[in-house]
């Protein structure tokens, strides 16, 4: 199992954004001095995330610091556009609203308060890898124009 370690500039505030924003149930959370979090766990589903608040001592800096993030947490929605709705109402920012994608899915991408980027999806249709090709092919053409 991977688990994503997410480290947030306010992780209890972090926390209850998750909560609202994507329906995490918390599962457990460790104080520290100060009122920060050493360690917190969330799930959704069958999926689990692990967040705590930076700590300089530790090296661990969150996207606010390092000024962006490099990944993106992807979460399956059996309604995206209502997932998209609940994240924008929670505080997050729309990046990509849902749209209908080449490769089968509804497909949406937000930015949390903290930093984070998250891809949110429905999956609508199977493809064939010929179809997903010629339907990818098209889109990067159509893509290119601008």
């Amino acid at each position: 199992m991977i688990i994503p370690f997410l480290c947030v500039d306010r992780a209890a505030d972090a926390i209850e954004f998750y909560k609202r924003a994507f329906g995490f149930e918390e599962e457990h959370r460790m104080a520290m001095p100060g009122g920060k979090i050493g360690h917190a766990s969330m799930v959704l589903g069958d999926a689990k995330i692990f967040l705590a608040d930076e700590s300089p001592m530790a090296g661990a800096k969150s996207p606010k610091s390092l000024g962006g993030t490099t990944t993106s947490i992807h979460v399956d929605s059996p309604d995206v556009d209502a997932s998209f709705k609940r994240a924008i109402a929670a505080g997050a920012t729309s990046l990509f609203p849902p749209t209908d994608m080449f490769w089968g899915d509804r497909f949406c991408k937000v930015l949390d308060p903290f930093g984070h980027m998250w891809s949110i999806a429905t999956h609508k249709e199977d493809l064939t890898p010929e179809e997903m090709t010629r339907r990818g092919e098209a889109a990067m053409k159509e893509f290119a124009k601008g």
